[in-house]
């Protein structure tokens, strides 16, 4: 029964957050379909907890600098990906998988809804200055590694697809919009329990 499902509390740097031992697209891919914005069930408002969750991302990022000085404010971003040695499930926090440096553009632009102005900085950065090895006919690669030099050959349809879909709902909410107008989606949410937000 959906009431017996757990969620996993956890907290960086003594914020608290609804997590997941999972990479960074486990606060994404819901999100891409489902408006969850003023949303809330008796565990959480996933929306708020998604922004947060990134956040607490980046902060991560920026403090394994000190072993990956590539990380910044205008590179940052893990999620499963490709790597110089196959398939990684990494990410964080906490810190998961064998992580070395590289950078998985799709973590950045599967959370253009939670934090858009942050997110379009490390974009454009990662096309103004890795272009020619992260730009492809169709998006950008999988990953890449700046201290290597390494990046993946592959442009793949999961991650063009999450930052076209977050991208679009960042902009406008049309993806959000027209996948709502499903009588199925007012239901699911329903029987889920969700309710709106008191108004402050």
């Amino acid at each position: 029964m959906w009431n017996e499902w757990q969620r996993p509390r956890f907290e960086f740097d003594q914020v608290p957050y609804v997590g997941a031992h999972a990479p960074l697209f486990a606060h994404q891919y819901s999100h891409a379909w489902f408006n969850f914005r003023g949303l809330h069930d008796k565990f959480a408002d996933y929306f708020a907890n998604s922004i947060v969750a990134t956040k607490i991302h980046k902060m991560w990022c920026l403090e394994l600098a000190a072993r990956f000085p590539d990380y910044s404010e205008d590179l940052w971003g893990i999620s499963a990906s490709d790597s110089e040695h196959g398939y990684a499930v990494w990410g964080g926090p906490p810190a998961m998988g064998r992580i070395d440096g590289s950078i998985v553009p799709c973590a950045t632009g599967g959370s253009l809804v939670f934090m858009p102005k942050e997110c379009i900085r490390v974009l454009q950065n990662i096309r103004e200055k890795f272009g020619k090895r992260t730009w492809k006919k169709y998006g950008f690669v999988d990953a890449f590694n700046p201290l290597t030099g390494w990046a993946s050959s592959d442009v793949l349809g999961i991650d063009a697809g999450i930052t076209l879909l977050m991208a679009e709902n960042a902009r406008s909410g049309f993806v959000w919009e027209q996948f709502g107008k499903n009588p199925e989606v007012a239901k699911s949410l329903e029987l889920a329990g969700f309710q709106p937000n008191a108004k402050s």
